[in-house]
């Protein structure tokens, strides 16, 4: 019987199938690698574009805090200019009644008293003055009190003084009654107002 030997024809199968698989090998590797490349350019894609997203949102935030900015600096001016305007409305509502209360301070005073120091703190004057007797100053307080531009007059101290013989217009010592008092500026005084406007 003649003998055949296989063992070249196995080997050859052998080769066959590892270079066949090698190949394989190498296509697998090859598509895994242009699959890994294309998800790289994706993912890259992608990122430009968040990238390019963010950038236009900084640049439209910077656009906005420049703009509010520019508001609140508007604000802070249209407050100055509302001030302004307020201080002016009362320069000009106070000017007729600065007059009102001067002449009325006039023709409350009676005779033998005499004003040295007069001031206005909101809607209360301070008085400072000498009159020739107590009862010439509770005159003068009843005169405020009668004013329809002057209530509550407060006496807040009256003292005995002496005027040195010598003083201009005085021959002999003289004895004064230095008093300071308060009075508060009267609501109705809006109310005159009115009615010198009228007349």
């Amino acid at each position: 019987m003649p003998r055949i030997n296989l063992l070249p024809w196995r080997e050859e199968l052998r080769k066959q199938r590892q270079q066949e698989f090698a190949i394989m090998a190498v296509v697998a590797m090859a598509l895994m690698g242009v699959v890994v490349f294309g998800v790289h350019l994706y993912i890259q894609q992608l990122t430009d574009f968040q990238q390019e997203r963010n950038d236009y949102l900084t640049s439209e935030t910077a656009k906005l805090d420049k703009k509010i900015k520019e508001i609140k600096d508007l604000d802070r001016e249209k407050e100055r200019l509302l001030a302004r305007m307020d201080i002016i409305q009362q320069l000009q509502s106070s000017r007729p009644e600065i007059v009102h209360i001067v002449d009325a301070l006039v023709q409350t005073l009676p005779e033998g008293v005499y004003y040295k120091k007069i001031t206005q703190k909101e809607n209360k004057l301070s008085m400072e003055g000498d009159a020739q007797s107590n009862a010439r100053v509770s005159s003068l307080m009843r005169n405020l009190e009668s004013s329809i531009w002057f209530e509550n007059p407060n006496l807040v101290e009256i003292k005995a003084a002496v005027i040195a013989a010598g003083t201009p217009g005085l021959a002999t010592e003289a004895r004064l009654s230095s008093f300071k008092l308060t009075v508060t500026l009267s609501k109705q005084k809006k109310k005159g107002e009115e009615e010198a406007k009228k007349s």
